[in-house]
């Protein structure tokens, strides 16, 4: 496939899907616009890139739909100033579409070849740096952060990351809910933080942020 179809592709990818469902902050559109999703792709799956679907990636992690992190970040509402930690970024593309829209991008990922793959993909962004360590954990060093992005649904968000949460600063993510997801915002208040949920939407999950299952005779 050529570098014309994708480029095809992604403008219908635009046009049909995020402009038609409440994507329409023009930075943001013109960041998805321009970034090639089929370089964060698995291989046998580039022909599907730009389809509204989770691309699998590994045997427990994929591409998060483009509509999924579309609607997160008009929420997220990123400007110029913020600094950014990404959980659980993958091959990179959260990453790649945020570069331009914000001060710095601090990308975690916890799974050795995601990370390999991410650094490789975002190589030539000088203002993203990729860390390996536990998603719940974060990346404390670069903190406080003003946005956070959890690329992926979960059952909870740990204290950690919300310590590395600056007063006043948005965190957007998935929440899981058996097998529903949906998107959520929430702001921090000095101590006070809580979920808004905005959208039903498919997202995949992040199983390092399952809750755990208490057991019951």
């Amino acid at each position: 496939m050529s570098e014309h179809d994708f480029a095809r592709m992604r403008k219908a990818m635009v046009e049909s899907q995020l402009r038609t469902s409440d994507v329409n902050d023009p930075a943001i559109i013109a960041a998805m616009a321009s970034v090639p999703r089929e370089r964060f792709a698995a291989e046998s799956l580039i022909d599907v890139a730009y389809m509204d679907r989770s691309l699998p990636l590994s045997a427990d992690r994929a591409l998060s739909p483009p509509l999924a992190l579309g609607r997160l970040l008009v929420e997220a509402g990123p400007v110029a100033d913020d600094k950014v930690l990404i959980i659980g970024v993958a091959t990179g593309y959260s990453a790649a579409v945020l570069a331009p829209l914000v001060k710095s991008v601090t990308a975690l990922e916890s799974d050795d070849a995601l990370v390999g793959t991410a650094r490789d993909r975002l190589s030539g962004l000088a203002n993203v740096t990729v860390h390996q360590g536990a998603l719940t954990e974060g990346v404390a060093s670069a903190a406080p952060y003003s946005l956070i992005l959890i690329d992926g649904a979960v059952e909870l968000v740990p204290d950690a990351l919300l310590a590395q949460l600056g007063d006043g600063g948005r965190l957007v993510t998935g929440l899981a809910d058996g097998a529903v997801t949906r998107l959520a915002i929430g702001r921090k208040a000095g101590d006070g933080f809580g979920l808004k949920v905005f959208a039903d939407c498919e997202i995949p999950a992040l199983a390092a942020f399952a809750k755990e299952r208490s057991f019951h005779f």
